[in-house]
């Protein structure tokens, strides 16, 4: 199912629309200010769709457009907006925004808008893989923790990529190994177990839970941050 973040404060349009969506066949999480749309983007991703209105309370929809921007986040942008003069549409687009809807709008042009760009984005395979404050941007061999930009080896890049492809998942030592160094028939558990932790050390906090966590005797498993032990 494609998931939607909804940012609008007008309960009087958020609330319905978020239920035509659901209508549709969308996971819509509904925000009505701009701190609230940005913990959903930090702790929920991935999204397949934002649909942002532009004025609400702070940050405004033109400005989390712009950190996502600015932190490698490519989900589309739909601005919705009662700001409809040239200089507003330019200063949209320019912040990162993919597509632009005035207020008032049809309902069937906004479902239009959303189909549209959905496909756009099935069309063109994503290379960076997300899974709630973490990011891997495969073409620019980048990670992020939050806003934090983490310098990876190849073989840390490999192993990340291996567990954001399968996040909650158990990886075996055995399918972990076969990753790592392939056509290389045994490959000592210790070895395996180093490069954990020089992952660890980069893409954790101190103090905090493991994001990595270890099942004895069987491999290593990414857990979320609410349940981590």
């Amino acid at each position: 199912m494609e998931r939607i973040l909804l940012l609008e404060d007008e309960t009087e349009l958020a609330e319905p629309l978020g239920r035509v969506l659901h209508q549709e066949g969308y996971w819509v999480d509904l925000a009505h200010d701009g701190t609230t749309a940005h913990t959903y983007w930090q702790t929920q991703r991935p999204y397949s769709l934002l649909i942002l209105d532009w004025m609400v309370p702070p940050p405004t929809g033109l400005e989390l457009c712009t950190l996502l921007r600015q932190a490698g986040d490519d989900t589309p942008v739909l601005f919705l907006t009662a700001r409809d003069t040239l200089d507003d549409r330019v200063c949209g687009l320019d912040a990162g925004a993919d597509d632009y809807l005035v207020k008032p709008f049809e309902l069937r042009e906004l479902l239009a808008r959303v189909r549209a760009l959905l496909r756009r984005r099935q069309s063109t395979p994503s290379t960076v893989l997300c899974w709630q404050d973490l990011r891997l941007d495969l073409d620019n061999r980048l990670a992020y923790r939050g806003q934090q930009c983490v310098s990876l080896s190849e073989k840390e890049m490999t192993l990340l990529a291996l567990f954001l492809q399968h996040p909650t998942e158990l990886l075996t030592h055995e399918f972990i190994a076969k990753q790592l160094w392939p056509g290389q028939r045994v490959v000592n558990r210790n070895l395996l177990a180093a490069q954990i932790r020089l992952l660890r050390r980069k893409i954790e906090h101190p103090g905090e839970p493991s994001l990595i966590q270890t099942i004895y005797g069987q491999g290593y498993c990414l857990r979320p941050l609410a349940s981590a032990q």
